[in-house]
């Protein structure tokens, strides 16, 4: 059954979620945009209008586009109202059972020809597609973050994962203007196989003392031509994330050089999850943020 896609579900309001509701609406896509509470889906809404007026302001996008896109976006408060969707992108916390939760709980909504998708950044395609009802027409879609700047999406296809469901999920990437790099299914995938033991290792900096917060985003900042310190970019992406990406390396490779530093276990046991918690390598509550360590 091969799809023409024209409306899009997405389900998770975040920051990923609402990105990837906001650059299917910019190419012309209909949105719907789901998650647990009504809140979260207003929240996911205001941000994607702030993230457009910014588009407009930097001259990015126009007031007419940014309109029309909006409109195109409907909060779906319950899972029933993505029956109609042509494709449907998974979007919530990078964690298998929730995410296992969520497909139980959708795929008897679904139309037949509609391709399921998970923006999921380690986890096993083959392993989720295998919880589902069409693992033929399931992918993996990964975006990165923030989803309106960044132009590299990861494709990766399952064991299961059919020809025809690959090649529309390669048509409906490049329509929103992304480049494409096809991975295949292991832990993690490409670019957080990489990225992620280099930040767990700016961590064991860190928790060694070869080096303070500051010292260490500044030795990367300007000694390797990094736009960011992998320690900011760690609160950026959430530490909670981290972790969860290097348990999945760790247990997936069983290879001791992706174990957690104990001392990013120790921040996500307090809580401290970078700037969604307003805490994390940095304290963000003022001004300017400021070393935590």
């Amino acid at each position: 059954m091969v799809v023409e896609i024209k409306k899009v579900g997405v389900i998770g309001a975040g920051q990923m979620g609402s990105g990837i509701a906001h650059v299917c609406a910019v190419a012309g896509f209909d949105v719907a945009l789901n998650d647990i509470s009504k809140d979260r889906i207003q929240s996911g809404l205001a941000s994607i209008n702030g993230n457009m007026a910014r588009q407009v302001s930097k001259g990015q996008l126009d007031e007419e586009s940014r309109t029309a896109a909006l409109d195109r976006i409907t909060p779906a408060d319950s899972m029933d109202q993505l029956a109609d969707v042509d494709l449907v992108i998974e979007s919530a916390v990078e964690n298998e059972q929730i995410k296992r939760k969520i497909f139980t709980q959708l795929c008897p909504l679904l139309k037949p020809e509609a391709i399921l998708a998970t923006n999921t950044s380690s986890i096993s395609i083959t392993r989720l597609a295998a919880t589902t009802d069409r693992p033929e027409r399931f992918i993996g879609i990964h975006f990165m973050n923030p989803v309106p700047l960044m132009e590299l999406v990861e494709l990766v296809r399952g064991i299961a994962t059919e020809d025809e469901t690959f090649e529309a999920s390669k048509v409906f990437t490049r329509k929103l203007g992304k480049t494409i790099a096809v991975a295949e299914d292991f832990p993690a995938f490409m670019v957080n196989r990489i990225l992620l033991p280099m930040i767990n290792e700016a961590i064991y900096t860190l928790y060694e003392g070869v080096g303070s917060v500051e010292a260490i985003d500044t030795a990367m900042k300007l000694g390797a031509n990094h736009p960011m310190g992998p320690l900011q970019l760690a609160d950026f992406i959430g530490l909670d994330t981290c972790l969860s990406i290097m348990q999945v390396l760790y247990e997936g490779l069983a290879d001791s050089k992706y174990r957690p530093c104990p001392l990013l276990v120790k921040y996500v046991e307090a809580g401290w999850l970078g700037r969604k918690t307003q805490r994390g390598f940095y304290d963000y509550r003022g001004e300017t943020p400021v070393p935590t360590r």
